[in-house]
């Protein structure tokens, strides 16, 4: 039987991944559209509305803007796609 070699799967190893946003940021919405493309799981904070989520967003990565995206303790700021796709996939 030959042997196969699997592409490393998003599911290897399990990610905690955390998106603060706002409503109105078309780049939150973006991210949270890339992560539900790829079937990634992951919490969002509407820090507009949310203020310790705020706090929490601010203390991890020193920026007011969003979004800003907690993958295992990994900050990304913006809608980064090479960084979430090295980061993920």
């Amino acid at each position: 039987m030959p042997i196969t070699k699997h592409k490393k799967s998003a599911s290897t190893g399990k990610k905690n991944i955390i998106v603060y946003r706002t409503e109105t940021c078309p780049w939150c919405h973006k991210v949270m559209d890339w992560l539900k493309a790829h079937k990634l799981p992951f919490k969002d904070y509407d820090v507009g509305k949310d203020q310790k989520a705020l706090q929490e967003m601010v203390k991890k990565s020193n920026q007011m803007g969003v979004p800003v995206t907690d993958i295992n303790g990994t900050i990304v700021i913006g809608f980064n796609e090479s960084k979430l796709k090295q980061l993920l996939l």
